[in-house]
């Protein structure tokens, strides 16, 4: 598989519930690197951008409401085959169908209120991370020299 890089973001209820920890684990211990991370609020012009190919789905305006009701962790991830090893990472958007062990499946009651955002392509990938980070936010660094530990 070829290093790829892809965007995630933990939205609100992630935060309001005080699990991004246990996430962010589960997200390193699959093998990520984490490349970019911070803490925002987005605004509603950015929201409306980010999920723009759903703007004319009935469920756009609450996606939106709930994406800017509170704050997000965004973040870019680096590894082998990233865009595809994250998805399945998280599972299904539905919550009904989401597996136990995967994200969804094991913190999300809701489909409406989706805990995670996972890049589903390559291309939605980088349009996502030139949405939310400068090219000088996102650090390459390799494992190796951990001289500090």
């Amino acid at each position: 598989m070829a290093i790829e890089r892809t965007f995630t973001m933990l939205k609100p209820g992630v935060l309001s519930r005080r699990i991004s920890g246990e996430i962010i684990a589960r997200i390193e211990r699959k093998g990520f690197d984490i490349v970019g991370s911070k803490l925002m609020r987005i605004s509603r012009a950015l929201a409306e951008l980010h999920y723009a190919e759903h703007r004319d789905k009935a469920f756009f305006q609450e996606l939106v409401d709930y994406i800017t009701s509170g704050p997000v962790v965004a973040m870019v991830l680096e590894g082998d085959g990233a865009v595809l090893m994250l998805r399945r990472l998280c599972g299904s958007t539905k919550a009904e169908d989401a597996a136990p062990g995967t994200i969804r499946g094991d913190y999300a009651m809701h489909t409406g209120l989706n805990i995670i955002h996972a890049s589903d392509s390559v291309a939605s990938a980088s349009r996502e991370i030139a949405l939310f980070f400068r090219p000088e936010e996102i650090i390459d660094w390799k494992d190796g020299n951990n001289d500090w530990i």
